[in-house]
């Protein structure tokens, strides 16, 4: 059972994707601080930096985006130079230059921007400058697979890259191509704008959360579709007969007195999911610290004893805390690198079961996400793509007695 509901008031947008009964993924949008990902700007370099390979671009916003030389280098790695210039080779200040926002500004940095160029649609991802096809990992037949990689050579010009999704699996040509077509038009208009557009200047902005979560999230395997406010139902229902008529009816209103997030429970399991201390259903836990860059996660036996051996009770405590880690990435959505304190184990084979299971619960994850592997120090280290604030921030703020700490300092 996959049900997604979405929660609209006047200043904010809730969306919670259930997988039979359990959360697994939470997104949250304030009516005045939209993302910018996708975003597209006509922006003017400020400053160039060879010793950090980057230039600050002004593109409007209160800070400076940052652009990285390997994305300013033509996105197809087989065209690009085999020694990497220095990026005062290819910028100088006062230049104007069209980018798009990969990672949106946080704390106290600036949007980190590139010039590879993606315009996602509902069955592929268009790269107006990338000259390669890709093929999502998650569509496993490769019969499939060949299918739709002769499918995006035949519709693509020269020059073009397309990525086919997995929601493409199955899909037609003539659906492949109406998409195309459409994220085409998307991309000439922002060429047609920036001739006449002084810099800096929005160009493009991605869609709204309710169109993304239609367009990202719902899959044919998705029952239901729940929102109880009549203006974004209106909307969803819009989108949805145009993107993908197929699923108008899984979407139905909320009309119930009780708010939605309480009836379904979902109210209660963002509760404990934003918790430092985490409690796992054999009676463990798990201790969850997190700071800008780096998320640590300590795993406890706490109340469970087992029944057998110490090694089958941690072993056993150590595969229900992977589980429910990858579920927690997900949810809150944690960027960065993860470092997970896993409980000591002695068999080899225990320690390879538990990296086995953490990486194909987190193939689920929509976030590109990789399992390092054991430190010298038996500690797993995990990286997962961080591309905008994670949702703690919207719930909690920094304490003002003990400034974050977690502990007050005693004269």
């Amino acid at each position: 059972m996959k049900q997604l509901f979405i929660h609209s008031s006047h200043d904010v947008t809730q969306s919670a994707l259930l997988e039979n009964g359990n959360l697994v993924e939470f997104s949250l949008e304030k009516a005045t601080g939209k993302s910018l990902i996708g975003n597209i700007y006509k922006g003017k370099v400020v400053n160039v930096l060879p010793g950090m390979q980057a230039a600050f671009v002004d593109i409007g916003l209160s800070k400076n985006a940052f652009l990285y030389v390997d994305d300013a280098l033509h996105p197809h790695l087989d065209k690009q130079p085999k020694d990497k210039p220095s990026i005062a080779e290819l910028l100088t200040p006062g230049d104007e230059l069209l980018v798009q926002v990969m990672k949106e500004p946080l704390g106290g940095k600036g949007a980190r921007v590139t010039t590879h160029f993606s315009l996602p649609g509902r069955w592929l991802v268009y790269m107006p400058g990338a000259d390669y096809v890709g093929i999502s990992k998650k569509i496993d037949q490769e019969t499939e697979r060949l299918r739709l990689k002769s499918l995006a050579e035949d519709i693509r010009l020269e020059g073009e890259g397309l990525i086919m999704r997995t929601n493409a699996e199955g899909e037609s040509r003539v659906s492949l191509e109406e998409d195309l077509d459409g994220l085409r038009a998307i991309w000439n208009q922002v060429i047609a704008s920036s001739g006449s557009t002084a810099a800096p200047a929005e160009l493009h902005k991605d869609s709204g959360l309710v169109h993304r979560l239609i367009r990202d999230v719902i899959t044919p395997d998705t029952d239901e579709l729940i929102i109880d406010d009549d203006a974004c139902l209106r909307d969803a229902m819009e989108y949805v007969r145009q993107a993908a008529p197929a699923l108008q009816n899984r979407i139905r209103p909320y009309q119930d007195q009780q708010p939605m997030f309480e009836k379904f429970g979902v109210k209660e399991q963002i509760d404990k999911a934003f918790q430092a201390r985490i409690w796992l259903r054999s009676g463990g836990y798990l201790v969850w610290d997190q700071t800008e860059a780096l998320t640590v996660i300590d795993v406890n036996t706490g109340k469970y004893t087992g029944t057998a051996s110490l090694e089958e009770t941690v072993f056993l405590t150590n595969l229900e805390a992977a589980e429910e880690i990858a579920r927690l990435l997900r949810v809150r959505d944690v960027g960065g690198i993860i470092i997970v304190d896993f409980i000591d184990m002695e068999t080899e084979e225990h320690r390879h079961q538990v990296v086995q299971l953490l990486e194909s619960t987190m193939k689920r994850d929509r976030t590109k996400c990789q399992v390092v592997g054991w430190t010298r120090l038996g500690l797993l280290e995990i990286t997962r793509k961080k591309a905008r604030e994670n949702a703690m921030k919207y719930f909690y703020e920094t304490c003002a007695a003990c400034k974050g700490s977690g502990k007050i300092f005693v004269r």
